[in-house]
C-alpha cells in the first residue's frame, strides 16, 4: 500500500442559493472529522448548512463505498464553492418599468481525506526556559 491517503470527493451542482451565502458555513468546516462537521451543520439554521450536508454526507458515503473508509476516520480536506448561473428575471415596478432580480446558484464541491496518523512531537521549550538557560551561560 502506498503512502497516500485516500480522498472522497462530492459535488452538488446548481444549488439555489448565493455562493457568498454558503461559503459563510463553509468557512467552519475545513479541517473537522467529517462526523463533527455533520454535527455541526446539523444545528446550523441556515438553509446553506442544509445543502453542506447533504453534499458532505454524499462525500462520505462514497468514501465508505469506495475505499472502505469510516466516517470516523475522515477529515474534511477542502469545500469550495464556486459560482454557478445566474438567473435573470424581472420585477414590476411604478410607472409601468421592471427592476432586475438575479437568482443566483451555486457549485458546492466537498473533498475528505483520510486521516494522517499523528505522529508524536517532540515537547517545544518555552522561550522563558531558553533565555533563563542562555542567561545563566553568561
Amino acid at each position: 500500500m502506498s503512502n497516500e491517503l485516500k480522498t472522497s470527493r462530492a459535488e452538488m451542482k446548481y444549488a439555489r442559493m448565493s455562493a457568498f451565502k454558503i461559503r459563510d458555513i463553509a468557512r467552519a468546516l475545513r479541517g473537522l472529522v467529517a462526523t463533527e462537521a455533520d454535527a455541526r451543520l446539523r444545528f446550523a439554521p441556515q438553509k446553506s448548512a442544509r445543502l453542506l450536508i447533504q453534499t458532505l454526507r454524499s462525500a462520505v458515503a462514497n468514501a465508505e463505498n469506495n475505499h472502505s473508509i469510516p466516517a470516523d476516520k475522515l477529515v474534511v480536506h477542502e469545500v469550495m464553492v464556486g459560482e454557478g448561473p445566474t438567473f435573470h428575471r424581472f420585477q414590476p415596478k411604478a410607472r409601468g418599468s421592471a427592476g432586475p432580480i438575479r437568482k443566483r446558484t451555486s457549485h458546492i464541491r466537498i473533498t475528505l481525506r483520510e486521516a494522517s496518523p499523528v505522529a508524536e512531537k517532540p515537547a517545544a521549550k518555552s522561550k522563558k526556559a531558553a533565555k533563563t538557560k542562555a542567561a545563566g551561560k553568561e
